[in-house]
């Protein structure tokens, strides 16, 4: 039985010449697609009224619709798995999807229309090929269990896309051709981008559920060294919600933090070094958006207990001071500031200091609480409050501070509904609370970064070794490689998939290609002849059979082509990196 809030969920996708057919069996609904005219209606029918002619499948939901340059496209969810339930409503992620288009054919395209369309087709790809995107059909995951407690019964009988929260709904723009027009709500499944792990679990004999879920925002979201900082209304890079789970005989019990970015105007723009130099932007009033930012998170949230973990000395010193600055320039009495410099105060693999920031944070927690309510709907305590974290990336460091959070609260909690005293009194279970929260910090690490996560051994075993910081350094390389060398190409799909660029009709024939991004004659020039003097230069080390006067100035002349070369392609790196084009 349907509840008048639900999305449909038994669906099949019917395509004809002229029509897409989406049927929900259960409520005999069928949603028409006019593949020419692009109008999307409803009716009251079943499959008996679709041509026999037409193609049909099981799908799992619809993502919504995008124009490019041969046509608008049909998205749907081709396949999804489920991975556990939340408040007994069932939670599904998406495994595949497929990018279905209205024309036919693209024989009206010229041929660098083509090539463009292509393209954009790809980056939609990337984007829903990106883990992981996750929805329900009857539970608002974009929601914690504490916002959705203290709505209002109207508020609950909203259909799910209208009550979604807006920051972390992924296909809202892609929706809005369905969304606009209330008969089509049931058929309007909202996605979220992140993480969520849920799993039951058995310790002295009593079985409950633990999760957590981490939802990505869709506001300045984008690629580690292309969105940093903060924006004018008040929205940072790499923004994600955490919110640990515990259900357990029908007591619910939920705890929440925060990560984003350093919320000032920055840029850290890619250039070819191992690690740019961040860069303030002295022209931008960092004071109004800052208050602006921690405005928004006290409305949400409560209290803020600011925790960053940066640098103070060397290039990353700049922003702690700025923001240390700026913070008390505000001076927002439910804001308290906490500088830790997690690489000083941890060197030499002494991450047991760990513990003197979680000593310094211990009273914040213990005012903050969390949510508890009971199977009877007895609201037993509120969390009040919450721990924005951050670090540069908002990553590697902010992800082991942020598990050890979660496991005082996890203890606190088992420990007041009657369960256990202390977690690693129970192997099995501190395992599987390290292991998921290792794969938090990889996948959230993936949608920003492009990699997994640095430093997830201490998470996942509880100590640095040798093995991880070996991973680490091969993360790092491959981080360097994809934020120079991919990632405008990644920042066009969010934008793209997001609705910030919008393909206009025209492009490559009235309009401007978007996508060609012209390079002066340095892009090919050096590289060539780094090539060849590399070539020229290892020849004349490894063919000689003996070296003599004669091979050693041509061996100086190539050497110093290669050291020449090479410093000034480093000096001019910003030509060399793939930056976005669709701004």
């Amino acid at each position: 039985m349907i509840s008048n809030t639900d999305v449909y969920h038994d669906l099949y996708l019917y395509t004809t010449n002229e029509k897409f057919y989406v049927e929900a069996v259960d409520a005999k609904v069928l949603l028409a697609v006019d593949r020419l005219n692009q109008h999307i209606y409803t009716q009251v029918g079943t499959a008996s009224q679709i041509p026999q002619t037409a193609i049909r499948r099981k799908i799992w939901g619809i993502v919504g619709t995008i124009r490019l340059l041969a046509c608008r496209y049909f998205i749907v969810i081709t396949n999804a798995e489920r991975i556990g339930t939340i408040a007994s409503q069932q939670i599904f992620r998406i495994v595949s999807t497929d990018i279905i288009p209205y024309s036919k054919s693209d024989l009206h395209l010229t041929e660098k229309q083509v090539e463009n369309n292509i393209t954009y087709l790809e980056m939609i790809k990337s984007v829903l090929n990106t883990p992981y995107f996750y929805f329900s059909y009857t539970y608002d995951i974009s929601h914690t269990m504490q916002r959705l407690h203290n709505t209002t019964p109207q508020f609950l009988q909203l259909p799910l896309h209208e009550r979604a929260d807006t920051r972390f709904i992924w296909n809202a723009y892609l929706l809005q051709d369905l969304s606009s027009r209330p008969e089509h709500s049931k058929f309007c499944l909202p996605i979220i981008h992140g993480f969520i792990s849920l799993n039951t679990v058995v310790v002295n004999g009593v079985s409950f559920n633990w999760g957590i879920v981490s939802r990505r925002s869709v506001h300045r979201a984008g690629t580690r060294l292309f969105s940093r900082g903060i924006d004018v209304d008040g929205n940072v890079s790499n923004y994600v919600e955490t919110e640990q789970l515990v259900e357990v005989n029908g007591d619910r019990n939920s705890f929440v933090q925060i990560r984003g970015s350093i919320p000032l105007f920055w840029q850290q723009e890619p250039n070819l070094k191992y690690k740019p130099n961040p860069q303030l932007c002295l022209n931008e009033n960092h004071q109004i958006a800052c208050a602006r930012h921690l405005d928004a998170q006290i409305f949400h949230y409560g209290k803020q207990i600011l925790v960053n973990l940066i640098d103070h000395r060397g290039p990353e010193d700049i922003l702690e001071k700025e923001f240390r600055s700026v913070v008390s320039q505000i001076g927002n009495q439910n804001v308290r500031y906490e500088a830790f410099d997690f690489h000083a105060e941890c060197r030499h693999m002494r991450w047991d200091r760990l513990n003197n920031l979680m000593d310094r944070l211990a009273h914040d927690q213990e005012q903050m609480g969390y949510f508890l309510l009971s199977k009877d709907g007895t609201m037993l305590s509120v969390q009040d409050g919450v721990f924005r974290t951050n670090c540069i990336d908002c990553l590697d460091r902010t992800n082991v501070v942020q598990s050890m959070l979660a496991k005082r609260s996890l203890t606190d909690a088992l420990t007041k509904l009657g369960i256990l005293r202390a977690l690693q009194d129970h192997p099995s279970f501190e395992n599987l609370f390290k292991q998921v929260w290792a794969d938090n910090a990889d996948v959230i690490s993936i949608q920003y970064s492009g990699t997994g996560a640095l430093k997830t051994d201490f998470t996942r075993t509880g100590k640095r070794t040798k093995l991880g910081a070996l991973k680490d350094g091969i993360n790092s390389m491959t981080r360097y490689y994809k934020n120079n060398f991919t990632d405008g190409f990644r920042q066009d799909s969010l934008n793209l998939f997001l609705g910030r660029y919008i393909v206009q009709e025209g492009e490559c024939t009235e309009l401007k290609c978007p996508l060609e991004h012209e390079r002066n004659w340095r892009y090919a020039t050096f590289p060539l002849v780094l090539l060849v003097a590399s070539a020229m230069f290892v020849a004349h080390v490894i063919l000689p059979s003996r070296y003599s006067t004669e091979v050693l100035p041509y061996m100086l002349f190539w050497g110093a082509l290669v050291a020449g070369t090479f410093a000034t392609i480093i000096k001019y790196g910003k030509q060399y990196v793939d930056v976005p084009k669709l701004l």
